[in-house]
């Protein structure tokens, strides 16, 4: 299942809609989706029955009977969750309230394949199903984020760049045949997108959610709800071309691409060849803070460069907020420097009101987002009938 079945109406909106606090009776289920209540009563009793959604005490009247308070389950439900980087696997548990339980991360490069990757992520994901189980909350699924392109209605991986033979390996199947559990696979922008969009800009309708890390990607929020394209790469603009790259090789097998001057990886290299040591983004953020001016500068145009891509999305899309994520986002030049370009490229009426802020939801996005997704999309379809038998 993926966010385009999420249809109005569907139990996985009315369970948005209630996780969210846009509505919290069937009467506001009622006005908000143009519904019959009949139809809104049954979706409701699916959730209830489901132990997705609690119906108890009594609401405010508006004329009528007082409404029964509908909540998102507080304990009970949960998704595994795992927001991979190139050099790091971060995972947890998500709740229905968006409370994240057990996160941890270590350290783990992806470009040593896709079986390796697949041992360890099965090996911590299973740990943490039993530690869930203990507590005495029932496993829906397992919602990833990856850091490349993804088939996500195949549940595969698509020409990642720098990261051989990962390509068309099924992760999302082989991770549920490991684990026994429904599992959902996304780009790692994407699951950060809707992480945001929920803990931070709920009320938001078009976002375009970035993340600058060692790579660069960004996830598009429309009508509320992460919008894919027709084949999964909406998004996508670490790829396209800009001036400052000139006639610059990437991984991609095009030149002068977005990527190999704004990203962490395209910073961290310029850098070595100066002679200045650097292994991570985060020694770029240090670099920065400390006033190191090779470093400073390269982010700042970095920070121009996504700007100027930026400024066509702005432009032909018009969202409400763009909002900078992943590591590099942390360095401030980076982000002024974004905002200053969609000043002076973008069209007055897209930026009168538009909010360019770094992302408040820090490292936890991704993670929450990708459980988010999990809960929403695979407990509001497939887990409706019951939990997955002997998991919980």
């Amino acid at each position: 299942m993926t966010a385009s079945d999420e249809l109005p109406g569907s139990a996985a909106h009315v369970l948005e809609l209630v996780a969210n606090g846009s509505a919290t009776s069937r009467a506001d289920l009622v006005r908000e989706l143009g519904l019959a209540a009949s139809t809104v009563s049954t979706r409701v009793q699916e959730l209830v029955d489901a132990g997705l959604l609690t119906e108890s005490g009594q609401g405010a009247s508006r004329g009528g009977r007082r409404p029964r308070l509908l909540r998102a389950a507080a304990q009970g439900a949960v998704a595994l969750a795992a927001d991979l980087g190139s050099h790091h696997i971060r995972t947890g548990a998500v709740g229905l309230t968006g409370a994240g339980f057990d996160i941890d991360e270590y350290a783990f490069d992806l470009t040593a394949g896709p079986e390796p990757a697949l041992d360890v992520l099965a090996e911590r994901l299973a740990e943490l199903a039993e530690r869930q189980r203990t507590a005495g909350r029932t496993v829906r699924g397992v919602g990833v984020g990856f850091p490349g392109p993804v088939d996500t209605d195949g549940g595969r991986i698509i020409a990642p760049s720098r990261m051989p033979g990962w390509h068309l390996f099924e992760l999302r199947d082989r991770l549920a045949d490991r684990l026994g559990l429904p599992v959902l696979l996304d780009n790692d922008a994407n699951v950060l997108a809707l992480g945001e969009h929920r803990a931070a800009h709920p009320k938001l309708r078009h976002l375009v959610v970035v993340k600058a890390g060692r790579g660069i990607g960004s996830g598009v929020i429309s009508h509320g709800r992460l919008y894919r394209g027709a084949r999964g790469s909406a998004g996508d603009i670490s790829h396209v071309r800009v001036g400052t790259a000139a006639e610059r090789p990437c991984s991609c097998g095009n030149i002068g691409c977005l990527e190999t001057v704004a990203s962490g990886a395209a910073i961290a290299t310029a850098l070595r060849a100066r002679g200045i040591a650097v292994d991570s983004t985060t020694d770029i953020l240090r670099l920065v803070e400390n006033g190191e001016p090779h470093a400073t500068t390269l982010v700042r145009q970095a920070g121009r460069d996504i700007g100027a891509v930026l400024a066509v999305v702005v432009n032909f899309f018009n969202p409400e907020a763009v909002i900078l994520g992943g590591a590099l986002s942390g360095a401030e030049p980076l982000v002024a420097a974004v905002r200053g370009m969609l000043y002076e490229r973008c069209l007055p009426m897209a930026t009168r009101e538009l909010t360019i802020d770094a992302a408040a939801g820090g490292p936890d996005a991704g993670l929450l987002g990708a459980g988010h997704a999990a809960l929403r999309e695979l407990a509001a379809a497939d887990g409706l009938r019951a939990p997955v038998a002997g998991r919980g």
